[in-house]
């Protein structure tokens, strides 16, 4: 077996194993199987290894001290599958990257300048720069707090993450295909979807277009329900160039991410509380590996933010008449707001508030030696 120092950590609604760069094999190309055992995939319980039988705690962070000039730190994004022998470099998790500054900021990879500390982190899958903002007490990065975020029972200190010209983060397009809105045919019939890359890629479909009203909760999509969202995300998949459509499920899980949306409507959410169609902008259903998310995935929320400030996008249609900075975007873990700065009609960055803690510090051990 191997033995090598990990630490488990919350960021956001996500769980992911945290490693630093040069704990990792030194071989990259045995990272994935390196990934797979310790994750215990493909199996769907992951019972022999520290994943939690779900996409959202089957993730990881790899972390080291950046030598170039205007970064602080680098981040690799894995996210790891459950039931297939696969391991996906191609996108960034916001939630995970809101525990990658404590991380460092623990770990003493970056300086502490005073009670609130700007790290700018590189994250390698995209090469894009966001700058996390993060409190500091007793020179560690703070925990406790009184900001609460959906998807999370208990608040925490705030961790405030800007992403900085998000635009082409995996395809090197803001439009994939060059189009607002395109065209496809699909099994039930001829559909408009929007593909929009920032922070991560996204495919938008408008609920209606595949018989949903756009409110369901996770556990009532049904089976044909997700069968046709992921048929239509292969066909973005194919699209964007990451693999054909026979093969997008398997060869590309995790991007283009899909995003069911809908004009804003009454609904209950997973907590029970009733959430009003004048507290949002837009209702957002995420998949996350071809299931559906629970909450809504941070650079999901920068896409949407991005898609709707982009005339003609099926977004921009929904939420054209918000003259808002702010957008409040509405998903079954409740409500997320992020914030758009705009300089001279160009997004610069997008603004959301995360929580973030670490659970645990110690060594994970391998059935194999890498």
């Amino acid at each position: 077996m191997t033995k090598v120092a990990c630490t488990i950590m919350r960021g956001g609604t996500s769980k992911g194993v945290f490693f630093k760069y040069n704990d990792m094999p030194k071989d990259k190309n045995k990272w994935s199987n390196f990934l797979l055992d310790v994750m215990g995939s493909p199996d769907a319980r992951q019972i022999d290894g520290l994943g939690g039988a779900n996409s959202l705690t089957s993730k990881v962070a790899i972390i080291k001290k950046s030598d170039k000039n205007n970064y602080d730190i680098e981040y690799i994004f894995a996210q790891v599958s459950l039931t297939d022998q696969m391991v996906d470099f191609k996108g960034n998790c916001g939630n995970i990257l809101s525990a990658v500054a404590p991380f460092a900021v623990n770990e003493g990879l970056v300086a502490i300048t005073n009670s609130k500390t700007k790290v700018r982190i590189l994250n390698i899958n995209t090469n894009k720069l966001i700058v996390s903002e993060v409190e500091i007490e007793n020179e560690q990065a703070k925990v406790q707090g009184d900001t609460c975020i959906s998807g999370v029972p208990n608040s925490g200190s705030p961790v405030y993450l800007s992403f900085y010209n998000s635009e082409g983060s995996v395809t090197g397009k803001l439009l994939p295909t060059g189009s607002v809105m395109d065209s496809i045919k699909t099994s039930i019939g001829e559909i408009n979807i929007s593909i929009v890359d920032a922070a991560n890629p996204l495919v938008f479909i408008n609920a209606n277009d595949i018989g949903l009203n756009g409110t369901e909760l996770p556990d009532e999509f049904t089976e044909n329900d997700l069968k046709i969202i992921e048929e239509i995300r292969s066909i973005a998949a194919a699209m964007c160039g990451f693999a054909n459509k026979e093969e997008a499920t398997k060869m590309s899980p995790a991007v283009p991410k899909a995003t069911i949306i809908s004009t804003p409507s009454e609904y209950v959410d997973l907590s029970g509380n009733k959430r009003n169609k004048e507290k949002m902008d837009v209702v957002v259903r995420m998949m996350s590996m071809q299931k559906p998310h629970k909450e809504i995935a941070i650079t999901g929320a920068v896409c949407i933010t991005v898609a709707a400030n982009i005339e003609g996008t099926l977004v921009n249609k929904i939420v054209k008449s918000n003259n808002s900075n702010m957008l409040k975007i509405a998903h079954p873990g409740g409500i997320m707001e992020t914030i758009a700065n705009v300089n001279n009609g160009k997004i610069e960055y997008v603004k959301v508030v995360r929580t973030a803690r670490r659970i645990m510090d110690g060594y994970v051990y391998t059935r194999e030696k890498y």
